[in-house]
Formats: structure tokens, sequence, C-alpha cells
């Protein structure tokens, strides 16, 4: 019997933003909790909800998540939550602090790569801090993923 790594329920992704590394240029990550209720910690867990137009931002001394979509839970009935509510993140003073040194920079953000449950079953986010591409970087990498597309294809062939 191999003692291979077990698939564990809790650890999985349950929303990714796959177009944020193509819209940002990524400078640094940072793994952050979030405040959520019961009924949006299930709906996670159904892998539905969506952070492609979320983002990150300081308000009052504290970092909340705006814009990002978690669907009701169906079987709660009157109980549920608002779909596109703003949600606290949970960060320590010293992480918040060079966070806020590092998107007062100009044409820097916070923005959300993904949802996931961590070993205990938590639920977490990875936020980067990024800097918006301008349109010939856009290009520039989309260039470099066709071209390492076709390689693979190439040496596929070529055995």
């Amino acid at each position: 019997m191999s003692q291979g790594k077990k698939s564990d329920p809790n650890n999985k992704v349950a929303a990714e933003n796959r177009k944020a590394r193509f819209n940002y240029e990524i400078l640094d990550t940072l793994e952050a909790g979030m405040v959520l209720s019961g009924t949006e910690v299930k709906s996670l867990r159904l892998g539905q909800a969506n952070i492609q137009d979320s983002y990150a931002s300081f308000e009052g001394g504290e970092l909340w998540l705006i814009n990002s979509y978690v669907p009701e839970y169906l079987q709660a009935n009157r109980f549920n939550h608002e779909t596109r509510r703003r949600r606290k993140l949970l960060v320590n003073k010293r992480q918040m602090g060079k966070l806020a040194q590092s998107i007062e920079r100009e044409g820097m953000t916070l923005v959300p790569l993904k949802i996931y449950f961590n070993d205990r079953g938590m639920a977490k986010m990875l936020l980067a801090v990024g800097r918006g591409k301008k349109l010939h970087d856009k290009r520039e990498t989309e260039k470099n993923r066709d071209w390492n597309r076709e390689k693979g294809r190439l040496l596929k062939e070529r055995g």
C-alpha cells in the first residue's frame, strides 16, 4: 500500500481568481482569515463562490473584502446571508501595516487570488499585492503562454 497524500475534503479551493495573474503583476502574497456566517461557510464548501471582480481595501483600520459573491445556501431558509456583502479579513497588526504601506504606493492594489479551506477546515483567503499590467505587458504574457504551449506540443511530438 502506498502512503501517498490523502485527499482531505477540508483542504480544497472554494473560489479562484484566475484572471488576477493575467491582469496584475503579483509582487507579494499573504494568507488572511475571513469572518463568515455559517451559511456562507456551507455555501463556500459547495464551491460556487466568485471573486473575479472583488478587491480588498482598508477602512476604519480594518481590512475588508468588497464585491465578492457567495451564493445563498438553499437549505438555510430565512437565516441566509447577503450574497454580495462586505466581509472582514483577519490579519495581524504587523501584516496590516506592511500591506497599508505597500498599497499606498501608486498603482498598487490588494487582489484576492483564491479562497480555500486549510487543514483545520478554516476558510482562508490568499491576498496579493499587485500592480496593474499595461496592455503591452498583457500581450507579452499571452505570447509567452502561447509559445510554452506550442513548445510542449513540439516536444511531445518528437518524443
